[in-house]
């Protein structure tokens, strides 16, 4: 096996270690998904075909909605659009991670696995991205997503009441077990997420801002915080060269 052949090999089962937390959390999460598209008159293989192809529990959870209002197709994909925006933005951020070498094809089938908590993982890994970490993390968290969606359909109506709500909450431990770590080691990284945190509370206080889709909020905030963190806590020339080195090592 070639050097570079056993790099890939290792980006990629770090990228499945890594993803492990993220797709017991898939797992708990698209099973209320399932149960919500059960009581919406999704049957099982649509439901199933739509988190395969889908990884997005707002966009999935407001198409369900939507969906059991009748709406029409041009309505559901405009939706789909404003709520997923923020997709974009995380794959502008990874493609400056991503190794120059890599082909637009690879770059193709990343764009499709980007989700909240696997840019999360991605953009938090040193050095330059190599593409079979997303893999990696993809071949985890995306078959928990769609098998724990198939379950609820199937068996959501099985479980009590108070094990499903309990169900929801994992998504927030995953998002906490993803920025604690970092936080706790960064004062920077520490004081962004509390400003993130408030900033994203008055949102939904503000009169004419509360009325913004949940999507688009997403997206100033990020662009907004993550701007202005750039330009007043620069990451330093000797870390750049450190990330680097420990890559390539």
């Amino acid at each position: 096996m070639s050097g570079a052949e056993n790099i890939n090999r290792k980006n990629y089962c770090d990228g499945m270690r890594d993803a492990i937390p993220i797709a017991l959390g898939y797992l708990a999460v698209a099973f209320t998904l399932g149960i919500a598209a059960r009581n919406a008159g999704v049957h099982v293989l649509p439901a199933t075909i739509m988190s395969l192809t889908n990884t997005t529990s707002a966009g999935e959870f407001a198409a369900i909605t939507a969906i059991a209002g009748g709406v029409g197709y041009a309505e559901l994909a405009l939706m789909q659009l404003v709520i997923n925006l923020r997709y974009m933005l995380m794959s502008c951020a990874l493609t400056q991670k991503l190794d120059p070498k890599f082909s637009i094809i690879h770059r193709f089938f990343i764009g499709f696995g980007v989700t909240d908590e696997i840019f999360g993982i991605s953009v938090a890994r040193k050095g330059k991205l190599n593409p079979c970490y997303m893999y990696g993390a993809m071949s985890i968290a995306i078959p928990a997503w769609t098998i724990g969606t198939c379950l609820g359909v199937v068996l959501g109506n099985v479980l009590p009441g108070g094990v499903v709500s309990a169900l929801s909450v994992a998504l927030y431990g995953m998002f906490l077990a993803i920025i604690i770590p970092p936080a706790r080691d960064n004062k920077v990284i520490r004081g962004l997420v509390v400003i993130a945190m408030a900033a994203s509370f008055l949102f939904t206080k503000i009169p004419v801002i509360k009325n913004i889709s949940s999507g688009m909020k997403v997206i100033i905030l990020t662009v907004v915080i993550s701007g202005v963190a750039a330009v007043l806590f620069p990451l330093p020339d000797e870390e750049k060269e450190e990330e680097e080195a420990d890559h390539e090592a």
